[in-house]
């Protein structure tokens, strides 16, 4: 507890450092002081009392703020509902194992009886990333608030998200694209600690894999005799969680990949290619390490093409546009 919340000062240090705006239209760790002080209590309870009902909402939850950050910046784009005219980039396949929008839902109605119409939901959803890592034993970090909503989601967008089936260099690339650097994108990936992937995502690496092996030569013997077991049902919806403490943050996911026990293709190769392998080793050996970089690259995922003061809007209903 003591490392994590010296982490967490460490980097409120640097952002402070780094000039972080504070004003009435611009990100700041302060914005909600005058207008919403009780935001973060709300938040925290919330996702405290939504994590012990179910344990298992942790990784949906961070992968939401992720989903959402990547198409069309960190907008809240993901939680609008589609209609008779749109569909919504929740409905996308790379979407359909999101839970946990009823979270997010209960968190704005006790927003809105406390401060209505202050808080936007693209806020909502990174603090609430940021809780359920605290929350399920990782780092304390804070995250500048201010964030406007989005009023665009579209089915077609998702296609930008990263494929499971992506190697190293790809991986290298399509974070690049968005300004992450090699250690950004590992550390990210780390986020793979919490949660499962479907048999959808992986199960290409089980059977016919290519002309001359009938399984992903990456994968460990007994490891793949595990998710075939999972998948020997023909659903695409049986789940196999990344690593062997799912409800858990820590770095038992990196220590995997060393044991060829990466789930998706996106996973393994980062032990597999030698411009990440060594940021591998250094997380599975140095869980504090792996915290320190984790949060700072959250900080700087959540800062993706936000938008602010009239770019956007602050939704009464997460679920659609004013």
């Amino acid at each position: 507890m003591i490392i994590r919340f010296l982490l967490g000062l460490i980097l409120l240090r640097e952002m402070v450092a780094g000039g972080f705006r504070f004003g009435v239209d611009a990100l700041s760790m302060n914005y909600y002081i005058m207008t919403c002080p009780m935001i973060e209590g709300i938040v925290r309870n919330a996702v405290s009392s939504a994590l012990q009902d179910d344990p298992t909402l942790a990784g949906p939850l961070l992968r939401m703020h992720f989903h959402d950050c990547w198409i069309q910046g960190c907008d809240a784009s993901i939680l609008i509902d589609s209609t008779k005219n749109n569909t919504a980039e929740k409905d996308s396949p790379g979407n359909l194992s999101l839970l946990g929008f009823e979270v997010i839902d209960n968190i704005k109605d006790q927003v809105e009886d406390q401060c209505p119409g202050v808080v936007s939901c693209a806020d909502i959803i990174a603090m609430t990333a940021r809780d359920v890592v605290f929350l399920s034993g990782g780092p304390i970090y804070d995250i500048p608030k201010g964030r406007k909503d989005g009023r665009r989601s579209k089915i077609e967008d998702t296609i930008n998200l990263p494929f499971p089936t992506l190697n190293s260099s790809e991986l290298i690339r399509v974070f690049g694209q968005r300004g992450f650097t090699v250690q950004d994108m590992v550390a990210l990936s780390g986020g793979h600690t919490l949660g499962v992937a479907r048999c959808s995502s992986f199960k290409t690496r089980l059977s016919k894999f290519d002309a001359t092996h009938d399984v992903d030569p990456s994968l460990n013997p007994d490891f793949a005799k595990t998710l075939s077991k999972t998948c020997s049902s023909g659903v695409d919806k049986a789940e196999q969680p990344f690593d062997d403490s799912r409800n858990d943050f820590d770095n038992l996911y990196f220590q995997a990949l060393q044991n060829k026990a990466g789930l998706l293709t996106s996973d393994q190769t980062l032990f597999d290619s030698p411009r990440t392998r060594g940021i591998v080793n250094g997380y599975a050996m140095n869980q504090a390490l792996f915290f320190l970089d984790f949060q700072r690259s959250m900080v700087k995922m959540s800062l993706l093409d936000v938008k602010e003061g009239s770019k956007g809007e602050v939704r009464r209903d997460c679920r659609k546009i004013n």
